[in-house]
C-alpha cells in the first residue's frame, strides 16, 4: 500500500485533486479540511470490495478492502495524530521513527502549491531524513 499511497500523493492528490488537498498545504487550514474528503474517497471502495467479496465469496476482493482499511487506519494514526498532531494523544515523542516520518512530512509541507513537492509516502522515508534526525541526536548528546 505504501507504493500506492506514493502514487496517489503524488500524481492525483498532488494532480487533478489538488483543489481538495491543496488546503492540507495552508498554514491555518482550521480543524476540518477539504482534503478530509479522501477519507470517503478512500473508504467507499473498501466498503465495496469487503462487501461484495464477502457476499459472493471473493475473498481476494475482501483482502483488498480489508487492505485499503486497516491503511486507513494507519494514516489515522500516524498522519492524523502522530505527524499533525490534530488529536493531541501523543505529542512528546522521542521516538527516531516518529521524528524521522515526522521531519520527512514537514519537508512535504514546505512546498504550499502541488508542484517541486517530495516525501509523498508516509510509513517508509528517504535515507537522507534518518540521516538528519541522527545527526541532529548526535549533535544534541554533544551538547548536553
Amino acid at each position: 500500500m505504501e507504493g500506492v499511497t506514493w502514487l496517489t500523493h503524488k500524481y492525483v492528490m498532488h494532480g487533478f485533486l489538488w483543489y481538495l488537498h491543496e488546503d492540507h498545504h495552508q498554514k491555518d487550514a482550521g480543524f476540518f479540511e477539504k482534503n478530509d474528503a479522501f477519507f470517503l474517497i478512500f473508504a467507499i471502495p473498501s466498503w465495496l470490495c469487503i462487501m461484495f467479496g464477502l457476499q459472493n465469496g471473493y475473498y481476494q476482493v475482501a483482502a483488498i478492502g480489508f487492505g485499503i482499511a486497516m491503511y486507513g487506519m494507519a494514516y489515522f494514526v500516524i498522519h492524523e495524530v502522530i505527524i499533525h498532531q490534530r488529536f493531541k494523544w501523543f505529542t512528546r515523542s522521542n521516538n527516531e521513527y516518529v521524528k524521522t516520518i515526522r521531519w520527512a512530512h514537514k519537508m512535504h509541507h514546505k512546498h504550499l502549491n502541488k508542484e517541486e513537492g517530495e516525501s509523498f509516502g508516509m510509513l517508509i522515508v528517504a535515507k537522507k531524513y534518518w540521516d538528519k534526525v541522527r545527526r541532529d541526536k548526535m549533535f544534541q548528546q554533544q551538547n548536553t
